[in-house]
């Protein structure tokens, strides 16, 4: 049997939770990713009081995906060769610096644009190095056998860091107001930091004995990984597919949402707006519980991922279409059930068919893929949709997913891939 293929084991509710590190993994996680978003809320709101520029808020949405698309590769290598653990610690290092950049210049208000800028370019950076290192310590961590739950579960944080964050800073903000609130978020890095230095690693040493002899060498690296992956055929159509997702839909209608909010009517456009981004996190955190619970549709197998990405799609596309309020809050929780579902299962497959020598080189260009090409898909759904409208524009953009999906399920069946987790 393949190494990268694992036996067939009884699936136990929330298995990797037993693993004694994998609770604080997840602890941590979920504080960095809410701490992620409170400092969105702070300093979103407090540059766009002080500026009231377009430009800079697009700025930041360039600013936090490119580098994933930039740099992913690079640093996934760097894992190939290097601890994870400390890896992980520079992001939140710099996270945590960014932060008490912010508050600097709140205190002093002496915050300009180009500064601004440059916080946020930094804020970038930090999460590549954070987001991609924390794939492979995950795998370091509880290994191949209990991988998919791990997943499921680490996947499930992330949408409750999400959902809490900004709340926590609209709350941090009202309660201690932008300065002292975001010199509070710095703060909420430091467990992270503190436990990533003595985390233990079980899985971590075979790793890097197949892969402390490869060298990192820039751009280079993302098309060896490449031609790498062209080999492994699953692998090359869970990276299509979550590449697709990013590139035509991503997290676009997200940013789009007060427009859907307003255009629902018969109802408060600002409560409108909180229950929709509520639908689509709830959705996602049911999703989670409820598989990891072990109540499960189908087995991990690239056929069904792409199943639930059209799933995802269609879900999408109804609420576009839709002009009824409480039919569109049922579709964006079909759509945050769907995402997660689709999203787990790709990562669990993409860690599986991994080759241990260059994990962290095809998790980088797993996160290349699935974070940054989300950078393209405001055009589909914003640009376009200030031409012809949110709504046919997100239409339109699941539309062509869909077919694309279509696409990769021919491409799959005409690989033989078998399945990942049978």
């Amino acid at each position: 049997m393949s190494q990268h293929t694992p036996p067939v084991v009884k699936h136990q509710a929330f298995e990797a939770l037993k693993i004694p590190s994998f609770p604080i993994f997840v602890a941590t996680f979920v504080l960095t990713m809410m701490a992620d978003n409170v400092e969105h809320v702070i300093s979103y709101w407090v540059a766009f009081q002080k500026f009231q520029s377009p430009t800079l808020g697009g700025f930041a949405v360039i600013s936090h995906w490119l580098p994933f698309l930039l740099f992913s590769v690079g640093v996934g290598a760097l894992n190939d060769r290097f601890d994870s653990r400390r890896l992980i610690q520079i992001g939140g290092g710099l996270f945590a610096l960014v932060s008490l950049g912010w508050g600097y210049f709140f205190v002093t208000d002496t915050l300009t644009i180009p500064w601004a800028m440059a916080l946020l370019v930094l804020h970038g950076f930090a999460g590549v190095f954070w987001m991609t290192s924390s794939q492979v310590l995950l795998y370091d961590i509880v290994g191949v056998e209990k991988l998919a739950s791990a997943v499921r579960l680490n996947a499930t944080a992330r949408y409750f860091g999400v959902l809490v964050g900004p709340g926590v800073g609209s709350l941090i903000m009202s309660t201690l107001g932008p300065a002292k609130g975001i010199f509070l978020n710095a703060a909420l890095y430091l467990p992270l930091l503190i436990w990533l230095m003595r985390a233990p690693t079980p899985h971590r040493n075979k790793r890097l004995e197949q892969s402390a002899a490869r060298r990192v060498n820039g751009l280079m690296d993302i098309w060896q990984t490449i031609l790498t992956v062209k080999k492994i055929p699953t692998l090359g159509v869970m990276i299509l597919l979550s590449g697709a997702a990013s590139f035509f839909v991503g997290n676009s209608y997200q940013a789009q949402m007060p427009g859907f909010a307003t255009d629902l009517g018969g109802i408060s456009p600002g409560l409108a707006y909180s229950m929709l981004l509520a639908a689509d996190a709830a959705g996602a955190l049911f999703a989670g519980i409820t598989l990891e619970a072990g109540f499960r549709f189908t087995r991990v197998t690239p056929t069904a991922a792409m199943g639930f990405a059209m799933a995802w799609a269609v879900a999408l596309g109804s609420f576009a279409t839709t002009r009824n309020y409480h039919l569109a809050l049922v579709c964006l929780f079909a759509a945050g059930f769907c995402e997660l579902s689709f999203s787990s299962m790709n990562q669990t497959i993409v860690q599986m068919k991994a080759p241990d020598a260059i994990r962290g080189k095809v998790l980088g260009l797993f996160g290349m893929s699935s974070a940054g090409l989300r950078l393209f898909s405001g055009i589909f759904v914003g640009l376009i949709g200030s031409r012809m409208g949110i709504h046919w524009s997100m239409l339109g953009a699941t539309v062509v997913f869909f077919t694309v999906v279509l696409g990769l399920m021919v491409l799959n069946r005409a690989g033989r891939v078998q399945p990942a987790n049978p």
